[in-house]
């Protein structure tokens, strides 16, 4: 089965290890097609030639860079009628421009397609989107959904087709995996308190930081990421007096990333549900557990699925219960290390790229056979 992934997510190196996964299965032979970066902002998302074993990555320039509904590929029709592809994966939503396009690129060269979908509320889109959208839902012969809210939402909205859930990425948990074991060491480093992700209002992160204004004793705090509201939560921080204890670290290469997460002893995604999003998945939550660190969610969104019983949840917006949380975490090392080995197994039984891939390719065969 020749298999082509449109994915503008697999600029980022780590996520390239689900390529090789699925290029490991003897009835696949994939081609990735990628643009040479993304525009995330402000920020520009270069490709990362990380993990390209095993399938061709294609590097295809992109219109409309950093437009989250408006992109596209110029040259992607050429690209799929030199390939002859069998099944075309568009890596985005189906109210894009990009899957309008390559889903009617694909039914040019004869290929079935699929889409992925994170969508968890039932939002309406005016024209040309909500077109775009039932042109895809009618064109496709299966959709992946990154949790189980967004199926809800495809048959909301009238799509009748073929649909799993399936994450888009799960972690490469030969990449991503605890610290040599210390555990008759006594700490060398102040309890530290990990955020990673986009520095943006909707994660929760002033009740983050409201929640380590009452965490007393030697602790630190470092937030890896970056975003519009970084600023804002400058401010934030020094005005809880709080400079000398947190640190805004910025952006960090993905491939950097499993040092850093094991530099922490807990970290903790605040997110808050609103009008118009709620947390779709949390991946920095698999990424943490996967290294063996501790995590606390919200109750937003799909946040206390993908945590379980492996880590620990606050009522979201909630910082005197998160406070409480870390309080418990701080002063009971011998639990961090219990849910740590408790986030390791519940990714490697559902999160692994392996995992992900395996099911990604039962679906492309379960298409291709419908």
């Amino acid at each position: 089965m020749r298999v082509t992934i449109i994915s503008k997510a697999c600029v980022v190196g780590a996520y390239q290890t689900k390529l090789e996964a699925i290029a490991t299965h003897n009835d696949i032979a994939l081609t990735a097609i990628v643009p040479p970066f993304w525009r995330e902002g402000d920020r520009r998302l270069e490709l990362e030639r990380a993990h390209v074993e095993g399938y061709d990555l294609v590097v295809a320039p992109m219109a409309c860079n950093g437009a989250f509904h408006w992109h596209w590929y110029p040259g992607l029709a050429r690209l799929l009628r030199a390939s002859r592809p069998d099944l075309v994966h568009i890596d985005e939503e189906p109210y894009n421009l990009a899957t309008y396009q390559a889903v009617r690129a694909a039914h040019a060269v004869g290929a079935r397609s699929i889409f992925f979908t994170w969508q968890n509320l039932n939002r309406r889109y005016p024209w040309p989107f909500s077109a775009f959208e039932q042109s895809v839902y009618r064109g496709v012969q299966g959709a992946l959904a990154g949790n189980a809210d967004a199926v809800d939402v495809l048959h909301a909205k009238g799509y009748k087709g073929r649909v799993r859930v399936v994450p888009q990425f799960g972690v490469d948990a030969s990449l991503y995996s605890p610290a040599p074991c210390s555990c008759d060491e006594p700490p060398q480093r102040p309890f530290t308190v990990g955020y990673v992700g986009r520095l943006v209002r909707e994660k929760g992160l002033i009740v983050l930081i409201d929640a380590l204004s009452g965490l007393d004793g030697d602790w630190r705090a470092r937030f890896y990421g970056d975003g519009p509201f970084r600023a804002e939560l400058q401010h934030h921080i020094t005005a809880a007096g709080l400079a000398e204890r947190i640190e805004i670290v910025g952006h960090v290469a993905s491939t950097d990333m499993p040092a850093r997460y094991r530099e922490l002893d807990v970290v903790v995604l605040p997110s808050l549900t609103r009008p118009n999003w709620k947390e779709q998945f949390g991946r920095v939550l698999i990424e943490a557990m996967a290294c063996g660190v501790p995590v606390i969610g919200s109750t937003s969104g799909e946040i206390p699925h993908v945590v379980g019983t492996a880590g620990m949840l606050f009522r979201e917006g909630s910082s005197s219960m998160l406070c409480q949380r870390l309080t418990e975490l701080r002063d009971d090392r011998a639990l961090r290390a219990l849910l740590g080995w408790r986030g390791r197994e519940r990714v490697l039984d559902y999160y692994t790229q392996s995992a992900i891939a395996d099911q990604t390719v039962d679906f492309y065969r379960e298409v291709m056979a419908g």
